[in-house]
């Protein structure tokens, strides 16, 4: 399973796909499969070809006001935001910070009274929901409105040990009318996957994505149709987040 779902795709990245093109056309000795392998690591390394991965990737969506989404009964900030860099001091630094500030955003905002961050692991520290719980307590979050969940490794962990979180906790109050509903904050190319792997998980789920990969403010010029390393991550990126939709989906 570890090989389907995180070995097996990086032969079908923009990268991989045109190293297996190539080698093929050498092989056979065709070389169109030689210009076609180069061509998708053109097209994919641009901009315009890249933006556009990575917006359907996002499912199109928009980024939204907390004030104006409706109330639920936990906000769900995923992990995926920090990094441990070398050294031996163990800090923990940020790689994105989106997702935190957007799950404090809307406990402000007062549209859940629980604040709850996943335990993603983070090598040499505590899990990243500690960690995050430690800053939402420094920022004001009063801690018992704050919940971590215990370590996980990937998003279908994430789901499992939220739903099971608050179903305990609606359990304990006798409320068992309807499935417990969330605001889920996490970055906009992953809300699909993440969205339907909390639904499993018997969540009723308002999606808040957060971290957009494509800024609204450009628009096109020539260079959108020159290759550079940035757009040929969104596109991996986008493609890597397409296979783990179709994993899901088969799989699970």
């Amino acid at each position: 399973m570890i090989f389907l779902r995180q070995l097996l795709p990086l032969f079908f990245l923009p990268v991989g796909v045109c190293i297996l093109l190539v080698l093929a056309g050498l092989r056979l000795n065709r070389q169109r499969l030689i210009w076609l392998g180069l061509a998708v690591l053109w097209v994919s390394s641009t901009p315009l070809a890249s933006d556009l991965m990575m917006r359907a990737a996002e499912g199109w969506t928009e980024r939204i006001e907390a004030n104006v989404v409706s109330e639920a009964d936990a906000i769900v900030v995923l992990s995926g935001g920090r990094v441990v860099p070398p050294g031996e001091t163990a800090a923990s630094e940020w790689i994105d910070a989106d997702r935190f500030f957007g799950g404090l955003d809307l406990f402000r905002a007062g549209k859940a009274p629980l604040l709850i961050f996943t335990g993603g692991l983070v090598p040499g520290t505590v899990s990243e929901g500690e960690f995050l719980a430690g800053h939402a307590k420094a920022m004001g979050v009063p801690p018992d409105a704050i919940l971590t969940t215990g370590l996980v490794t990937n998003t279908a962990e994430e789901a499992r040990a939220v739903g099971s979180l608050l179903g305990e906790r609606k359990a304990a109050a006798a409320n068992q009318e309807s499935s417990p509903r969330v605001l889920l904050v996490t970055s906009a190319f992953h809300m699909p996957r993440a969205r339907r792997l909390f639904e499993r998980s018997g969540l009723t789920v308002l999606p808040f994505p957060v971290d957009f990969q494509v800024s609204a403010s450009g628009g096109f010029n020539l260079l959108d149709l020159l290759p550079n390393a940035g757009a040929l991550r969104r596109a991996e990126i986008a493609w890597r987040e397409t296979y783990g939709q179709l994993y899901y989906s088969v799989v699970q």
